[in-house]
């Protein structure tokens, strides 16, 4: 390219006026489509559902995470069909995301029946739920096509309480802020379906749909990483019980969640009390008492402590939790 060898005259002080009259007067740049942000947000969301299935393997949660794999799925597909066609109709938008919902709830409803040996027919029940909150946009697709799924304010105040229910599930374990995290993207995600929201109103949301996806990953992310920000033991406790019962128990609080931890150690309680063990189980860990050197009651405690323990996990799952297999 040739340049000029001396500027014409007038042009003291311009500064780039060869430049300028040959370069666009603006670069445009175009903004990232939000149904984008919201397909990325989702497969992330997707894969760290995805390695938790193997993360929780030999627990009776492994159902949750595959339903949570399928709600981050059916959230991407809907986000990718939105970017790659034209934009979809109110009815069809309406319809989709429905389904989308449906899905999202089922891994907190999997999580309450998540106790051998029904928690594999339990998620043929997760399953009739999820066909049941999804039946007004079957109906709309082939009974009235062209038109909204009609959502019964039950079925509105049914999909709030399933994720209330699985916020209030981990508040007291040390994954309570992604477990916030995530349903605060979730009824974001779900807010056209919610009590006195309008459908057709509410439809489409990008903005609220990429913050939504955002924090469900985020909350993903935050669960895999398994910061503690809740009540956890930060130092090894002084009991020889507590340090064999506790990392185990603390570990199933932090994957199923508070409801079956309170179970267990209800269970747990009531055959000490019964048999006289100076000890409980608090949601916190093993609470012990009495004379430090009687250890005559720790074998037929740790015994039913694992027999309990069996419920929900394998002898496997155990042993990678901190339990040691000469405790019982």
């Amino acid at each position: 390219m040739d340049f000029p060898q001396s500027c014409p005259s007038g042009t003291t002080g311009r500064v780039g006026w060869w430049y300028a009259d040959r370069m666009p007067s603006a670069v445009a740049l175009s903004p990232v489509p939000l149904p984008l942000v919201t397909l990325v947000a989702a497969c992330i969301a997707a894969l760290v559902s995805a390695g938790a299935v193997f993360r929780v393997r030999g627990s009776t949660a492994m159902p949750a995470a595959g339903w949570a794999v399928a709600a981050g799925l059916a959230l991407a597909a809907e986000c990718g069909r939105a970017l790659s066609a034209a934009p979809a109709d109110p009815a069809t938008a309406a319809q989709t995301r429905l389904l989308v919902a449906a899905l999202a709830v089922c891994p907190a409803m999997s999580l309450l029946g998540a106790k051998r040996p029904q928690h594999g027919v339990w998620q043929l029940i997760v399953a009739s739920l999820a066909v049941v909150i999804a039946m007004p946009a079957l109906s709309a697709w082939l009974v009235r096509p062209g038109s909204l799924p009609d959502v019964h304010v039950l079925g509105r105040g049914f999909l709030a309480v399933l994720a209330a229910v699985g916020w209030l599930n981990f508040l007291g374990t040390r994954n309570w802020l992604a477990a916030t995290l995530v349903t605060a993207g979730l009824l974001a995600v779900i807010r056209p379906f919610l009590p006195g929201v309008a459908t057709d109103a509410a439809l489409p949301q990008p903005a609220i749909d990429a913050a939504g996806a955002g924090l469900i990953a985020a909350g993903a992310l935050l669960a895999c990483g398994r910061r503690s920000f809740g009540p956890a033991i930060e130092q090894a406790p002084p009991a020889a019980m507590a340090r064999a019962l506790d990392p185990p128990f603390l570990a199933l609080r932090d994957t199923l969640g508070s409801a079956w931890a309170l179970r267990i150690a209800e269970r747990f309680d009531t055959v000490a009390a019964g048999r006289g063990w100076p000890c409980r189980l608090r949601l916190q860990g093993l609470e012990a008492g009495g004379d430090a050197s009687d250890s005559s009651w720790h074998r037929d405690a740790l015994r039913a402590f694992k027999a309990l323990m069996h419920r929900f996990v394998t002898d496997d799952w155990l042993s990678r939790h901190g339990w040691e297999h000469d405790h019982a």
